[in-house]
């Protein structure tokens, strides 16, 4: 596929979806705003890891009510940790994670998140889409968060054919402008939960459907 046609599809998405949607922020925009800063989207998105959406916003709703700074969760009791954000499954694995995470952010790098990919993947539980997350929607710095909905859709449309998502972020780099790799997540994720549903995908009801390989084939 070329660029013309990924930034077709894009536009049509953004259309339908908006504003999208990322870790920790809901789809209508009910969220509160504090999930725009790097801080909230980074904790969001490793809450967000083997769970649903709607279990990662509850986890951070509870989490940062109650500790909202680097330097509350740092200092924080991790069985309080842990039942905050029990919401969203493997309780114990992600609050000595998102612990350990505040720790090194507060000692090593002055309370604030960085910038940089290979600085982020050093901090626990964190990979590249978690680092492509928090650089995309809190920093504004054009990244491609590959997560399985976009690996997934990806392959499934014929934009891609890539067995991994690190080879599906890299040839997206190569087809997509990269002013517009910020939205392939946004808005992929969001056709994700809504049409194009892992085993039940809603092809009748699908606005990029003549653009989709699966789509054409199946309907």
């Amino acid at each position: 596929m070329d660029e013309k046609n990924i930034c077709r599809i894009l536009d049509i998405l953004a259309y339908e979806y908006k504003n999208g949607v990322y870790p920790g922020r809901s789809s209508d925009g009910t969220n509160p705003e504090w999930t725009i800063d790097p801080f909230h989207v980074l904790i969001a998105t490793i809450l967000s890891q083997r769970t649903k959406d709607d279990n990662t916003r509850k986890a951070s709703d509870n989490l940062f009510r109650r500790y909202n700074s680097v330097e509350a969760i740092a200092d924080a009791n991790i069985d309080i940790i842990c039942e905050l954000v029990r919401p969203a499954g493997f309780p114990k694995q992600k609050s000595a994670a998102i612990i350990k995470c505040c720790k090194i952010i507060r000692d090593q790098y002055n309370g604030k998140v960085p910038c940089d990919t290979e600085e982020l993947v050093k901090l626990p539980m964190v990979g590249r889409k978690t680092a492509a997350c928090v650089r995309s929607y809190a920093m504004g710095i054009p990244s491609i968060c590959v997560d399985t909905h976009v690996h997934r859709i990806m392959n499934l449309m014929g934009i891609v054919h890539t067995k991994n998502p690190f080879d599906t972020e890299m040839e997206l780099m190569h087809i997509t402008p990269k002013e517009r790799w910020s939205d392939i997540n946004r808005y992929f994720v969001r056709h994700g939960q809504v049409v194009c549903i892992p085993g039940r995908m809603r092809c009748n009801n699908c606005s990029i459907r003549c653009m989709c390989d699966y789509g054409q084939a199946n309907c």
